[in-house]
């Protein structure tokens, strides 16, 4: 498929992507972890301005999640020096080429100073019309679930909703994602088959793409080949 065949009328608005397998990229090609995550992030910036230029309206990719913790120090502390320094670089360029850039996920644990740069480039972005770029950071599916069912019961409490109210949509409207509609497509690349606690309540009727490839090596003809796999799909939601 090429950017010309693709049908605007059955391609998704919404794309997911598990970004796995850096560490195996690097490893495999004798290099330190960190530099697989280095390649990660370049990779993710090359798709997303891709997936802007397409049209795609929403694309949310998964790049620490709650569990990652576990890894160590030195990792951990590379992934975050990652992240500051492209959200410092999205911040230099013009207008993010439109696209709008959001973090899912329990960002109070960052340090202050990372914290403050991801307040800083939501609120500078949030305007933008282009491609959404959802970024699940310190984020776990289970945990968001959790969050939003703590919220609604204080709203109970609170007198402020009645249980009977507490229907999908409400639930809905207290994740991280509110507002957007859930992803069509979500693509695993690095060759496991599993979602990780990933988009957990989201992904009730995506379709799923695995590839064998890792995620530094993703490039914009496998997005191109996952949108006209998906076109291809027929999706029932249920129904016959």
């Amino acid at each position: 498929m090429d950017i010309k065949d693709i049908n605007e009328e059955l391609m998704p608005k919404h794309i997911a992507i598990i970004m796995d397998g850096n560490r195996r990229w690097a490893r495999e090609k004798g290099l330190d972890p960190k530099l697989g995550h280095k390649a990660g992030a370049e990779t993710l910036e090359r798709i997303a301005s891709f997936a802007n230029q397409i049209g795609l309206k929403y694309l949310t990719v998964y790049a620490f999640s709650t569990e990652n913790w576990k890894r160590t120090k030195e990792e951990v502390g590379a992934l975050m020096f990652l992240l500051r320094t492209y959200i410092d670089k999205f911040l230099n360029k013009d207008s993010l080429r439109n696209i709008r850039i959001r973090l899912l996920g329990n960002i109070d644990g960052l340090d202050e100073g990372l914290r403050n740069s991801i307040y800083k480039i939501m609120e500078n972005s949030k305007d933008n019309t282009g491609l959404t770029l959802n970024i699940a950071f310190n984020y776990g599916g289970r945990d968001e679930i959790t969050r939003a069912v703590r919220s609604i019961t204080q709203k109970a409490l609170n007198n402020e909703i009645n249980i009977e109210d507490i229907n999908e949509q409400l639930i809905t409207d207290n994740l991280y994602t509110k507002g957007e509609p859930d992803p069509d497509l979500i693509i695993r690349p690095g060759g496991e088959l599993r979602v990780s606690n990933f988009l957990l309540w989201q992904l009730a009727y995506s379709e799923f793409l695995f590839l064998d490839k890792y995620w530094p090596d993703f490039s914009k003809r496998d997005l191109l080949d996952a949108i006209e796999v998906f076109e291809k799909r027929n999706r029932k939601f249920g129904g016959k």
